[in-house]
């Protein structure tokens, strides 16, 4: 299988889930780390718009600042973390599915819906409130307290803070209505 080479200037939906579908966070402090090392990994390499830590997999909104090092950003991201986890949960091989997966972003709407379901994702999998989940950009985006997130752009893309707080809780309405119509 091929995969999309990521390029400079672009944003990628970046994600991907345990081997099997099994944890690759089992603790808060892993959650913690992972984002230590991605922080580490990934600076001058990406920016990123939105992000959310789930148990068993993980979603990243980014634009590429250095192509001819991303790949191996993120490859030396997921093996340091993976290392990390066998060792400390005594086990052995693979923690995450082959590849990350990687979709490249080509509109704006397509933007605005992803970074909403990326939020929502502590809804839609565990039936929690996303607007105190600590693992989702979610509150760093409302906050007015520094962050490394393209918060600035990200409020931009929603016009204001107030209507990106609108769009999500409108988006969560229909998430839940749904689910109780199933």
């Amino acid at each position: 299988m091929k995969l999309e080479v990521l390029e400079k200037d672009k944003v990628y939906h970046i994600y991907n889930r345990g081997i099997n579908s099994e944890t690759i966070f089992n603790s808060d402090e892993n959650k913690h780390y992972f984002l230590k090392l991605y922080s580490k990994y990934l600076e001058n390499k990406a920016d990123t718009f939105a992000y959310c830590l789930m148990d068993n997999h993980f979603h990243f909104i980014i634009r590429i600042v250095n192509e001819k090092e991303i790949t191996q950003a993120l490859s030396n991201l997921f093996n340091a973390y993976a290392k990390a986890f066998n060792k400390q949960n005594n086990r052995t091989g693979s923690l995450f599915e082959k590849h990350f997966k990687r979709i490249q972003i080509i509109n704006e709407t397509y933007l605005l819906n992803l970074i909403q379901y990326v939020h929502l994702n502590p809804k839609h999998h565990l039936d929690i409130n996303y607007k105190n989940f600590p693992f989702s950009s979610y509150q760093s985006i409302i906050s007015d307290k520094p962050t490394k997130l393209l918060r600035n752009e990200v409020i931009q893309l929603f016009d204001s803070k107030n209507n990106f707080i609108y769009c999500h809780d409108f988006k969560n309405e229909i998430l839940s209505e749904k689910h109780m119509l199933e």
